[in-house]
């Protein structure tokens, strides 16, 4: 038997490692991956999902087909024990396990940021996974279909409170105000009902990571779509029927999603390694200090950014996916396959959808807006890599309605009887 290689996440950065290892080491290793889904999932379309553009399977890719001569472990992993070399990890089942490794390619991403905010764990809605995103969507029809019977509450069950103006939190906004209003033309009880939607950062302007001028075409379609901009602001406690604002106003809602960021998965802090603000210090080939046999890339390493000395790179799908490829050269490299590089990549840019023919992207630094900013989205998925297969599904969803009002019925993913 050849070294066991283990990748722990198959996200961006885990599946291309994954993919890059089989086709390097071929039968001359032994790669296993540990993720807690037996897929990789397509973080950026989660949006389209929710408002019926996209169908959740075009989003989702099984690892079992995609990586053919890969071990795959579908667990959570419990704890690294790198002095042993040995992953511990237990299954859905509660079935508990271990898998041992002569290389380790860490690749576990990141999480939601949580704020120490009253009520926000109990009432916001977590925008990381299909889960959410259907239970989101049901959850919106749900409150819609309610407004137009009961009118004491109307307002509130049309009141939609998204916190975090970057990538997810502009586009939830941008396509559920699309979506919303789409679904109010079904019912005539509803025809002069506002649906009111709420984006609230506490930064001064929308998309701050991105070119103004993205940031502006961003905020003028949001407001174009009646979407109540507030940035600045956010939420200082949650009601499960109101949210107070931190500027004082209380807001009357049934809806609140929460988008305010990531952060790197714990895992990485219970290694008793090295950390920079919660990502594993890694050098520039992707090594960590003192433990060449452990690699780490993407959101969870703090890998520095040769293009911004002192700086380390962006927790984006884009750096992901290179690290990825790079993590499995280098690897490889190590057991005498080819030669190790550093990484070093400069941003092609980033596309915010924004539903329909809206949308902001920055290809090569170019700032771009509307139709030709979708045609460029074929060439760079939000935050993404040119070689996910996103163009295909967006030609699809480019220009469609959020959803046909005929079949903008919930799918049965939230609580039975939630209101």
């Amino acid at each position: 038997m050849g070294p066991r290689i283990v990748v722990v996440g198959a996200g961006f950065a885990g599946l291309t490692a994954a993919r890059g290892l089989l086709r390097r080491m071929g039968d001359a290793a032994e790669v296993t991956v540990i993720d807690t889904k037996d897929h990789f999932l397509y973080l950026p379309l989660l949006p389209e999902v929710t408002t019926g553009v996209v169908e959740p399977r075009h989003i989702a890719v099984s690892l079992a087909r995609t990586l053919p001569g890969a071990k795959l472990v579908v667990a959570e992993v419990e704890r690294i024990d790198v002095d042993s070399r040995t992953v511990h990890w237990t299954d859905a089942d509660g079935g508990g396990g271990e898998t041992p490794y002569d290389r380790l390619v860490l690749t576990v991403g990141s999480v939601n940021r949580l704020l120490p905010i009253p009520g926000v764990c109990d009432h916001a809605h977590g925008y990381r996974g299909i889960a959410e995103a259907l239970y989101l969507r049901d959850h919106i029809v749900r409150q819609v279909e309610l407004a137009a019977a009961e009118r004491a509450d109307r307002a509130a069950r049309c009141t939609f409170v998204v916190v975090g103006a970057g990538y997810t939190g502009t586009e939830v906004a941008a396509q559920g105000a699309r979506f919303t209003a789409q679904l109010a033309k079904a019912f005539p009880a509803l025809r002069d009902q506002p649906m009111r939607w709420m984006l609230l950062d506490t930064a001064p302007r929308v998309l701050p990571e991105l070119h103004p001028r993205l940031s502006r075409t961003a905020d003028r379609v949001l407001r174009e779509r009646g979407v109540d901009v507030r940035t600045g602001e956010s939420v200082a406690e949650a009601h499960s029927e109101s949210v107070r604002l931190t500027g004082g106003e209380d807001v009357p809602m049934r809806t609140l999603v929460w988008c305010v960021g990531v952060r790197p998965d714990p895992l990485v802090d219970d290694l008793g390694l090295k950390t920079d603000r919660g990502r594993l210090v890694v050098d520039p080939y992707l090594a960590v200090p003192d433990h060449p046999e452990i690699l780490a890339c993407g959101d969870a390493a703090a890998v520095p950014d040769l293009t911004r000395p002192g700086q380390v790179t962006a927790m984006t799908a884009q750096h992901a996916t290179r690290q990825g490829a790079l993590a499995a050269r280098n690897v490889a490299a190590a057991l005498g396959r080819g030669t190790r590089r550093r990484y070093k990549h400069h941003d092609l840019g980033f596309v915010v959808e924004l539903g329909g023919l809206d949308a902001a992207a920055s290809p090569l630094g170019v700032p771009l807006s509307g139709l030709a900013a979708t045609r460029g989205d074929e060439g760079l998925p939000p935050a993404g890599d040119a070689r996910q297969p996103r163009a295909g599904v967006h030609r699809l969803a480019a220009g469609r309605p959020p959803a046909d009002p005929g079949r903008a019925a919930r799918v049965g993913a939230g609580r039975a009887g939630a209101a």
